[in-house]
């Protein structure tokens, strides 16, 4: 991903994918997949577990190369030499991924120091500034071992925000927190995309989250998109995949007459 700093653009990012498809010994899990995610806009990709969307977001962030397709960031082929380390992309990981030896403000400006890309006076500034912007400021000399799971989400949120980032990338950025926390980190990544008009896609089983934070949204179903729309177009969508998403819940077994 991108280590240039240099003229961070304040706008996001466009993402275009063309006809995905991956096979994992003779299983097709990835089946063509076509979808455009605008720059500045937030889309949510929405789907249940085993649906692929962990092996869609390992394509989009160049783990994976796909068996027939192609992504493209900002119109260019992420396959294309270089094209990876031209713009600039962060991702929050669903552990939030905080290393326990190092306090928040070092894991915030770890990737700065890391690179010597700014002095530490100016790493210090910039540390404070986007705990600010998640509001945990006074969090700087914490330990991740001190922090809630909420407050772990919203450190890692500020350690993608040091690049500047025109694109972020969020898988299952609610799971694990309680109402209450997955409240607030949603309410972060709107804030985020108001606020620097970054491109924001998220990965995400959680539909409280992706209906509260979507422009536009997927729902992928097997390895296939089943319908892209505007949240409201997608609650009222005619397909009964979609709707079985949608409405399933939990439902406690009857007692046994025996019982």
């Amino acid at each position: 991903m991108n280590t240039s700093l240099a003229n961070p653009s304040r706008n996001g990012i466009g993402i275009q994918v063309r006809g995905l498809r991956k096979g994992f010994n003779g299983e097709e899990v990835l089946k063509g997949l076509d979808f455009e995610v605008r720059p500045g806009e937030i889309f949510v990709i929405m789907g249940p577990s085993g649906s692929g969307k962990t092996v869609l977001l390992k394509h989009l962030i160049g783990l994976e190369t796909p068996d027939a397709g192609e992504i493209l960031i900002a119109g260019e082929p992420i396959q294309s030499a270089g094209v990876m380390d031209k713009y600039r992309m962060a991702m929050v990981f669903q552990s939030g991924a905080l290393l326990n030896s190092l306090t928040v403000g070092e894991n915030v400006g770890l990737y700065l120091s890391e690179h010597r890309l700014k002095p530490p006076p100016e790493i210090a500034r910039i540390v404070a500034e986007k705990l600010e912007v998640v509001g945990l400021r006074d969090a700087v000399d914490k330990w991740p071992s001190e922090l809630s799971g909420g407050m772990k989400k919203r450190v890692a949120i500020a350690r993608a925000l040091v690049i500047e980032p025109q694109l972020i990338l969020y898988d299952e950025p609610t799971s694990e927190l309680d109402p209450l926390s997955a409240v607030v980190i949603a309410e972060e990544i709107v804030r985020l995309n108001e606020r620097s008009q970054v491109t924001s896609l998220v990965v995400s089983h959680d539909r409280d989250l992706a209906f509260g934070v979507a422009n536009r949204m997927a729902v992928i179903h097997q390895g296939q998109i089943l319908t892209i729309g505007t949240p409201e177009q997608i609650k009222h969508h005619a397909d009964p995949k979609v709707q079985e998403f949608l409405r399933a819940h939990f439902k406690r077994a009857e007692p046994h007459p025996n019982q």
